[in-house]
């Protein structure tokens, strides 16, 4: 890839067109926020659906604000947990970060 542009620099050092090398620097720019930034955020999002999709009833979970619990309920939009003091709290199912493995 480096090659590619400095082939294309030396072409427009030589008088040729700055638009085939404005283009180029535009796709080459585009592949990498594609592959350094698009890509991963969808398969964070793709990995956070696939969990959101397999909860269940007494799997222990972490929500994203750090609080640990079990399932006793899951709903379409909301989640009931039991604390470890006893307590139930209702959140939202995509606040649910991760499930605690071990």
């Amino acid at each position: 890839m480096i090659t590619i542009l400095a082939q294309a620099e030396d072409t427009a050092a030589k008088g040729g067109s700055t638009w085939v090398t404005l283009l180029l620097y535009a796709v080459v720019l585009g592949g990498l926020f594609y592959f350094l930034m698009v890509r991963p955020q969808r398969k964070r999002l793709r990995d956070q659906q696939q969990l959101l999709s397999t909860l269940a009833p007494n799997d222990e979970v972490v929500t994203i604000g750090g609080i640990y619990g079990h399932i006793e309920f899951v709903g379409d939009a909301h989640v009931i947990l039991r604390t470890e003091g006893g307590g139930k709290l209702r959140v939202a199912r995509q606040a649910i970060a991760r499930k605690v493995t071990g």
